[in-house]
């Protein structure tokens, strides 16, 4: 098969078309024709090397966390996968034209979503789904302020607060006020308008997308008792709130609500944006898109059909 191969660490230039041994699939694991994976800063920060300290790439490494596409084979112990599924979910090694994933990770996918689209969706849904749900844990009638409400995993989150019965501030950036009614939130502020953020009440919760110095002054607004979630690193001054409760956020794949967040974007009801869509062979090209922060997901389309 074709994949993009990593031998080294480095900028995006170190991302080749190559040929990789095929992928053999095991027990409880299903053989996926890949049609399309997306990159994740994840990805990014893996190439670089950034995230070696607890996520290396073991040479000569393949990247990928997204995937969609069409079952080939399924492995002993697969009941609920047929060849020619169409599937979407997280696996590992997606940026090829073979991926081995757990079936355990897959859904299949809703009617009215295509391929391409159900690509961009696995990892960032699911983070900002379980950023809530496990995260906040949220309740109907409580107030969550979600930082970085525009980007894909604030979306998500945003989305699945209000699904709880929650009231959801989307907390966003100035320049994006305008466009913030997309989210159908209860209400916006400007995370970087000091004065807004000076008059925002104490909320039950916040689920941050953000980090740095948004992190660390939203913390200050979580009332005692509360939670401050993030799938960032927590605020350097959690310290100072001893009676908020930090919790750091590991996303782990889940078919159920997967499924969930893609049925929502097949009604209308949540938007992820696709910024490009760019062949497998142009995958240096997506990383630096994703570097440049490209202002949606940047989609690797393995299967040339779907272009």
């Amino acid at each position: 098969m074709k994949a993009i191969m990593l031998h080294e660490y480095g900028g995006p230039e170190v991302l080749k078309l190559e040929e990789a041994p095929d992928p053999v699939v095991g027990a409880g694991q299903v053989l996926v024709a890949v049609a399309a994976a997306s990159i994740n800063p994840l990805d990014v920060s893996r190439r670089s090397g950034i995230a070696k300290g607890f996520f290396p790439v073991q040479f000569p490494g393949i990247l990928g966390a997204d995937l969609s596409g069409t079952v080939l084979a399924v492995g002993p112990g697969v009941d609920n996968f047929s060849v020619g599924d169409r599937v979407f979910g997280m696996g590992h090694q997606s940026y090829a034209e073979l991926c081995a994933v757990p079936a355990a990770n897959l859904a299949k996918v809703p009617a009215g979503l295509k391929l391409t689209e159900a690509a961009a969706l696995p990892l960032v849904t699911l983070t900002g789904n379980q950023l809530v749900s496990l995260g906040t844990r949220i309740e109907a009638g409580q107030t969550v302020l979600v930082a970085g409400a525009m980007g894909s995993v604030g979306r998500s989150a945003v989305f699945t607060a209000r699904a709880r019965g929650a009231k959801v501030i989307a907390g966003v950036l100035k320049r994006h006020l305008a466009e913030a009614g997309v989210l159908h939130a209860d209400q916006v502020v400007a995370t970087d308008d000091d004065d807004a953020m000076a008059n925002l009440p104490a909320v039950d919760a916040v689920a941050d997308a953000v980090g740095g110095k948004t992190g660390a002054m939203l913390i200050s607004k979580v009332k005692p008792g509360g939670v401050f979630a993030t799938v960032l690193s927590p605020p350097p001054n959690a310290g100072d709130f001893p009676n908020v409760e930090v919790v750091r956020l590991r996303v782990h794949p889940d078919a159920t609500s997967l499924l969930e967040m893609a049925e929502a974007v097949v009604k209308g009801e949540l938007t992820i944006p696709i910024s490009r869509m760019l062949p497998l062979s142009d995958a240096a090209e997506g990383h630096a898109a994703v570097e440049k922060r490209a202002g949606g997901k940047v989609v690797l389309v393995v299967d040339k059909s779907l272009e």
